[in-house]
């Protein structure tokens, strides 16, 4: 399933604080995107104990348990698990990668939130999650009946949401300072190959690792740091990030150059520093520059200004890394207006792109 509409965290917890306590939800989206942290911060919102199962590793009998022969009659026993005296969060994880006999299984607990004879407790909730299929991941589909017993919603990443948790969960800085300059970086979508790739928990991993080697003391070697790095996130966030690592002595090198107060690097060695730069520097006109020129306030219009000469003292040092900052080869364009003018001070730059 791919929704039209996706949703940021704090969207998403107001709707299970609206909908999910009358309605079983089911939240898709990517792996590692945030599906399970978010049900955790919900079960505590709610005052609630969260119990997951995860649908992969689940059969039949651990749904709906197994039989007990009591006065000459069957019935069915549910797990432990599952049958408690006060009123929890059921979490369904990975709900749409287990059998179809398993889902089977859950379509009277997500309906009626009962097993056989066993009600759960009255003011549960049920909330399953599952990834989509072009995210490469192990999925089964869904029966129509399974999927029309749920509300549906898709999780997106929101940067600016998860750099604000990212402080209050006190990650390492190194990461939080780069997805705050590269924002565009928290994500992307899943590789066909089985190579690692950015997500907001592959961000959080890489945290976890710098902290352990107490990577900003300086004992951390460059070489086991590029092992970190390219072990957590997509190989061209590694080496962005490496660059960015690189050049911690000035953070504030871009907004020096676009000031007027520093140059582009040149030195050979620099040259990855220098692709950083022009990347985070791209990064900010699509950000800063408004698609009507019309809109231009006083700050975007000095940042346009400078950003012509700049680009054009970078095609001197490097007209590859200066045609990467104009190039549409990332799907995202730079203004037309922008590109206009930049064709008549600059044509070489484009005929060569």
């Amino acid at each position: 399933m791919n929704l039209p509409v996706s949703v940021t965290q704090n969207d998403l917890l107001e709707i299970l604080l609206n909908i999910a306590t009358v309605r079983p939800v089911f939240i898709w989206g990517a792996p590692g995107i945030g599906k399970s942290a978010l049900v955790e911060k919900f079960s505590k919102e709610v005052g609630m104990p969260c119990v997951s199962l995860l649908g992969s590793q689940l059969a039949p009998e651990d749904i709906i348990g197994i039989p007990q022969i009591q006065d000459d009659v069957s019935t069915f026993l549910p797990p432990k698990m599952i049958a408690r005296k006060e009123p929890y969060v059921l979490f369904l994880d990975e709900l749409n990668a287990c059998s179809q006999e398993v889902q089977k299984a859950f379509y009277s607990l997500i309906h009626e939130k009962r097993i056989g004879e066993y009600h759960l407790p009255q003011g549960s909730i049920v909330i399953g999650a599952g990834n989509r299929a072009q995210d490469s991941a192990i999925v089964k589909t869904m029966s129509s009946a399974l999927i029309n017993r749920m509300f549906h919603v898709q999780l997106k990443a929101d940067p600016t949401q998860w750099i604000h948790w990212a402080y209050e969960a006190e990650l390492h800085p190194w990461v939080i300072n780069y997805i705050t300059q590269r924002p565009d970086h928290l994500f992307s979508e899943p590789p066909k190959t089985e190579d690692p790739y950015s997500t907001p928990r592959s961000w959080h991993i890489l945290s976890d690792a710098l902290k352990e080697y107490h990577a900003e003391s300086g004992k951390l070697s460059e070489s086991m740091l590029k092992v970190i790095t390219y072990g957590c996130i997509s190989a061209n966030h590694a080496g962005m990030f490496l660059a960015f690592v690189k050049q911690l002595g000035n953070t504030h090198l871009l907004t020096d150059i676009i000031k007027g107060e520093a140059k582009w690097p040149s030195k050979p060695e620099d040259r990855d520093v220098l692709y950083f730069l022009a990347q985070s520097f791209r990064a900010k006109l699509l950000h800063n520059l408004p698609q009507n020129k019309q809109h231009l306030g006083k700050d975007s219009q000095y940042l346009a200004h400078r950003a012509k000469s700049l680009i054009k003292e970078l095609s001197t040092i490097s007209n590859e890394i200066a045609q990467m900052v104009v190039s549409a080869d990332e799907g995202e364009v730079l203004p037309e207006w922008f590109m206009i003018e930049i064709v008549r001070d600059l044509p070489r730059l484009i005929q060569n792109n």
